[in-house]
């Protein structure tokens, strides 16, 4: 084997696994259907395992990254133009999303399945708030599904350390030691990623692949074509921004991996580690990425916030009533925006921004099943924009933050 040749498979080598395990788990899926749920342990393994280090890869991730801040460096400006980004790229993909709805029309017909409303757990705007920021018991926090929670203890934590100042430092170097461990034993459990995520493209495959073109056949066209013009011109746009044609070069170079762990777990929590480890390739400073990663998981859902629409849309359509009128288009970005935020970062977790796009609307019970049947077939696409889109807004925020540095380091 020429020296060429091993650099190639060092670089490429994992790549090229992973995409073998997507390729045949897909072939699988397509000739055996159903049957392939057979295997579908192997892919819940290492899912489970992935949750299993995503928490405390949070914790460490963050906690360290403010503990780490350099003196004068202005914490609270990096916080407010990551929101600011956040928030303004939600608003560019609701935009495009309703754009193109009324380009490409949605023609809808109600769904006679129905859903048994009174089984759902009704809740405050209060309650819902308070169980989305906070936990009532330290235990609690060590769910996947307090992840708004954690990521605030983790800030809190963080600040805590820099307070402390010299008193401090050995609980410094202990975060700074978790985050070392942590992401070692996610570089042991990516090694059976082939493996798992082939399982879980095979399942995937057989089992939703059907459904694509039936009842949604519009609403999933729209969708998957609003996506792939995002995901392939607007990421490549904000990466040119960033750092011109170099960085466009460096974020695709380092997008495979992070865009096949999304799309095999439906999960932007899980795909944190892969996400983490791409921008530490992308040159992006480790106080950025430790923050902007792990915060854009449950923050900034791109994807979510194009199928907010996406929703709101096929309701309309199958209702019968025009997706028109200044009130009407407001309250359609806002919710894009509401829902990129309150959505868990974990599989199906769009469910309360289904509730929100009837309840707002004042659609009757009926259309709830609707939204929920469009959720649950776009997950895993909009799983990818909402997880690779983070690493693309860090390097804008790494641009911002610290423009001339950050070119240098991808130069």
């Amino acid at each position: 084997m020429s020296k060429k040749q091993g650099n190639f498979l060092k670089h490429y080598g994992s790549i090229l696994l992973l995409l073998a395990g997507l390729i045949i788990g897909s072939v699988l899926g397509i000739f055996f259907g159903a049957k392939v749920e057979l295997i579908k342990p192997l892919g819940d393994i290492f899912i489970n395992l992935l949750f299993t280090v995503v928490v405390p890869l949070v914790f460490f991730a963050i906690a360290s990254a403010i503990a780490n801040v350099e003196r004068g460096e202005n914490f609270g400006k990096l916080i407010t133009i990551m929101f600011l980004v956040f928030i303004g790229t939600e608003l560019l993909a609701a935009s495009l999303s309703l754009i193109s709805a009324w380009w490409f029309p949605i023609h809808a017909e109600l769904a006679d399945k129905k859903i048994i409303l009174e089984s759902i757990e009704k809740k405050t705007i209060g309650d819902q708030i308070t169980q989305l920021l906070t936990a009532s018991d330290f235990f609690e926090l060590l769910s996947r599904k307090s992840m708004l929670a954690l990521i605030i203890f983790s800030i809190l934590t963080g600040f805590g350390v820099l307070q402390s100042g010299d008193k401090g430092k050995p609980f410094k170097d202990f975060l700074n030691s978790g985050n070392e461990v942590l992401k070692n034993i996610l570089a042991i459990i990516m090694k059976i990623a082939p493996l798992g995520l082939g399982a879980y493209f095979a399942v995937q495959v057989g089992t939703i692949g059907p459904k694509l073109f039936g009842t949604y056949r519009d609403a999933m066209l729209l969708y998957h074509g609003v996506c792939l013009v995002y995901f392939v011109i607007f990421f490549s746009l904000y990466a040119f921004l960033a750092g011109g044609f170099t960085a466009v070069k460096l974020y695709w170079q380092n997008n495979i991996v992070p865009s096949a762990t999304a799309i095999g777990t439906c999960s932007s929590i899980a795909t944190i580690p892969a996400n983490l480890e791409a921008a530490k390739k992308m040159g992006i400073p480790e106080h950025i990425r430790n923050l902007v990663i792990p915060l854009g998981a449950p923050l900034h859902k791109d994807g979510s916030a194009i199928s907010a629409v996406i929703k709101i849309a096929t309701v309309f359509a199958m209702f019968h009533r025009p997706l028109a009128g200044v009130d009407v288009i407001v309250i359609a970005l806002g919710i894009s925006v509401v829902c990129s935020i309150v959505e868990g970062g974990i599989p199906n977790g769009g469910y309360i921004a289904e509730l929100l796009v009837i309840s707002v609307y004042g659609f009757p019970p009926e259309a709830l099943p609707a939204v929920m049947i469009i959720g649950t077939l776009v997950d895993p696409v909009a799983t990818v924009l909402n997880a690779t889109g983070d690493t693309v807004v860090a390097m804008l925020i790494a641009k911002i933050i610290k423009p001339a540095k950050y070119v240098k380091v991808i130069g």
